[in-house]
């Protein structure tokens, strides 16, 4: 799922306010850094690849993930639905029985992703799924153990920065054509404070 952003206009001056993607696909690589060491087999399921903002979640958990020499074993598209990351899922279960871990781009195909675990009784306790968007049924996978973290976006505070924009823009102020509105890593642990 891509959240939306958060566009105000004034006077021929616009500003965005949306998730930096590529800033917090670094905050999912640099979880899976500390998870992950040499020779481990990551899968990664895609969005909608050619779509930047997905493919910033990929490329910048691929860059958080750097200082750990990782095998990606397979990378596919699930056009950000639960029923393609099942399957892109069970396809990179199946082909690599040593996986240790999958990064997902949405949160409908970390759903999926943690019902693929689950359906191959897969031990949680050894395998890592890290996902984006705390959407979904996500919550679930996490409460369950099967998911170990994803990352938040925060379209409220989307829309509050975007207000400000305007007001701001209407006082003559300056404004910033682009406002990252931020992201978090979420775990089981601290998914409280993000419902």
């Amino acid at each position: 799922m891509v959240r939306s952003s958060f566009s105000s206009c004034w006077e021929g001056r616009t500003a965005l306010a949306t998730t930096d993607n590529y800033a917090a696909g670094k905050i999912a690589g640099q979880y899976l850094k500390t998870v992950l060491k040499d020779g481990d087999k990551l899968g990664i399921l895609e969005g909608v690849p050619g779509v930047p903002a997905l493919d910033d979640r990929v490329n910048g958990m691929l860059e958080g993930l750097q200082g750990v020499n990782v095998n990606i074993v397979g990378r596919g598209a699930t056009n950000c639905t639960e029923e393609l990351g099942i399957n892109v899922a069970q396809d990179l279960l199946t082909a690599n029985a040593d996986l240790k871990a999958i990064y997902a781009a949405c949160g409908p195909p970390a759903a999926g992703a943690a019902q693929a675990i689950k359906n191959a009784g897969v031990d949680t306790k050894s395998f890592v799924l890290v996902g984006f968007d705390f959407c979904c049924g996500e919550a679930e996978a996490l409460e369950a153990g099967i998911e170990d973290a994803t990352v938040a976006q925060f379209p409220a505070k989307m829309a509050e920065l975007g207000v400000d924009a305007l007001v701001s823009a209407i006082r003559g102020e300056k404004v910033e054509s682009l406002i990252d509105s931020g992201a978090a890593l979420v775990t089981p642990d601290t998914m409280a404070q993000f419902q």
